[in-house]
């Protein structure tokens, strides 16, 4: 069972890669350049990037001036989709046992958990890549 939050390196990847491709939507990005920008391994990238893929936030283009490119406009692409493509669905009120049954009628937490996730959930769903892009290049 996951904790409050998970972010593991690939949902980290996931998150910084977009904003790479955000930052530079004229052109495609390599595995290789999103790599070294990220100082990550170019075979995880690549895992990420085809997750990606796989739910259209991501396509890629072959050849010498190819690479990975953004399918959707920025405002429309949440934190919360790209977490979810990476991580799996968000979920709320299961309990911290490795079952996700809790063994009492009411939590011993006292709703802190859900209320944890509930706002982690909230953020996610209401910033977009536009917002990431636009506090990199502010914080400069």
């Amino acid at each position: 069972m996951k904790g409050i939050v998970s972010l593991s390196e690939a949902s980290l990847l996931a998150l910084h890669s977009m904003v790479l491709l955000a930052q530079h939507d004229s052109e495609p990005l390599t595995i290789k350049q999103m790599a070294e920008k990220t100082a990550s391994s170019e075979a995880h990238l690549s895992k990420v990037m085809q997750r990606l893929a796989k739910i259209n936030l991501v396509d890629s283009i072959r050849g010498p001036n190819g690479g990975f490119y953004l399918k959707n406009p920025i405002e429309l692409v949440t934190l919360l989709d790209i977490y979810q493509a990476i991580e799996g669905p968000l979920e709320e009120g299961s309990c911290f046992n490795k079952n996700g049954v809790c063994p009492f009628k009411n939590c011993i937490f006292g709703g802190l958990i859900d209320k944890m996730r509930h706002e982690f959930r909230q953020y996610l769903s209401s910033k977009t890549l536009k917002d990431l892009v636009e506090k990199s290049q502010s914080d400069r």
